[in-house]
């Protein structure tokens, strides 16, 4: 799934790699203050290591999806070690929340057998209409955000890293978006 068909003024941020203490809370005290929901691909190692920023991401009505638990690149992994890393991230999050049906492979990255596993598992691929790109070392946060600004349309599914590596451009280009697509609703995505 690419984008969510839709007439109707919505955006879906979808949040990438953590969670992470350093700069999740902030995402979600950003999302709260502008009345917007998202959806955040989890990192399983990273549930593990930080439950609590998982559990408030749930408490606070937003959505999550699997993410792997080693932020595995699809095409240099092979599908059995794949899928088990893909389930080791669903068994970190049921520990909290109970399970997901969302998924976004790593680098957005998958194999055609590996994608055909993961819909026999009743698992949705969600990937993206624009990639804000705020992990790039070569990229303003101007850029970044122009990048969304330029692209959005109803029902586009933006993406966003809380880590640390995209922290500084993240925290321009969601504020912004959040600004200037204030007519639009932001919403979690619920399949």
């Amino acid at each position: 799934m690419w984008n969510l068909s839709t007439e109707k003024k919505e955006l879906f941020l979808t949040f990438d790699d953590g969670p992470i203490p350093e700069v999740t809370p902030w995402v979600l005290e950003t999302l709260k203050k502008y009345g917007a929901k998202a959806t955040f691909f989890c990192i399983g190692d990273n549930i593990r290591k930080h439950p609590d920023v998982f559990k408030q991401i749930i408490k606070e009505g937003h959505a999550v999806g699997n993410h792997t638990f080693k932020h595995l690149n699809g095409w240099k992994t092979s599908a059995p070690t794949y899928l088990e890393d893909i389930k080791r991230c669903q068994e970190a999050m049921a520990i909290h929340s109970g399970s997901s049906t969302l998924f976004r492979p790593p680098y957005g990255k998958c194999t055609s057998a590996q994608a055909k596993a993961i819909f026999g598992q009743n698992q949705q691929i969600i990937m993206w209409s624009i990639i804000s790109k705020d992990y790039k070392a070569g990229l303003s946060k101007e850029q970044c955000f122009h990048r969304i600004k330029s692209q959005a349309q109803p029902g586009s599914i933006i993406v966003f890293h809380d880590s640390l590596k995209a922290e500084t451009k993240m925290k321009y280009a969601l504020k912004k978006t959040l600004e200037t697509f204030k007519d639009y609703e932001f919403k979690k995505i619920e399949l």
